[in-house]
């Protein structure tokens, strides 16, 4: 699978079929306008031509914490899964975040995901804590 970033328009709009997976109650053009913001980056894995694999990162540095991304949106196409790419996606990420001179990759996960928590956990990711917020 060949990874690279993702920054022309029509590339973002290729991929928010696949980040509906995610966000299924959120419009096309709201999940298009996310992947544009300044900072998010969209990296999309390709076999050939098709793209089957996106993953979303913002990195920064947060108050007293060391610089570090931060993943949003990690998918694979339903047909693609099982194969590996997710977990060339992660190892694609983590890469690029280290060149980015980044310390470390968090990410969130609903509670009631436990498939999603043992693939990061298959991947030396530790669960140390909780994302906690309220609606306003």
């Amino acid at each position: 699978m060949d990874v690279r970033e993702l920054t022309a328009e029509s590339e973002r709009e290729a991929a928010v079929p696949i980040l509906r997976h995610l966000w299924r109650d959120e419009s096309p053009e709201d999940v298009l306008a996310w992947t544009g913001e300044d900072e998010y980056r969209l990296f999309g894995g390709f076999l050939g031509d098709d793209l089957i694999a996106v993953a979303g990162v913002l990195e920064r540095r947060h108050l007293h914490h060391e610089r570090r991304a931060w993943l949003y949106g990690l998918v694979v196409d339903e047909p693609h899964r099982g194969a590996g790419h997710g977990r060339s996606m992660v190892e694609f990420v983590e890469e690029w975040a280290e060149k980015q001179g980044c310390v470390s990759i968090s990410l969130a996960s609903p509670l009631d995901k436990e498939g999603v928590h043992e693939f990061y956990r298959t991947l030396d990711y530790d669960e140390w804590g909780y994302v906690i917020e309220k609606g306003l």
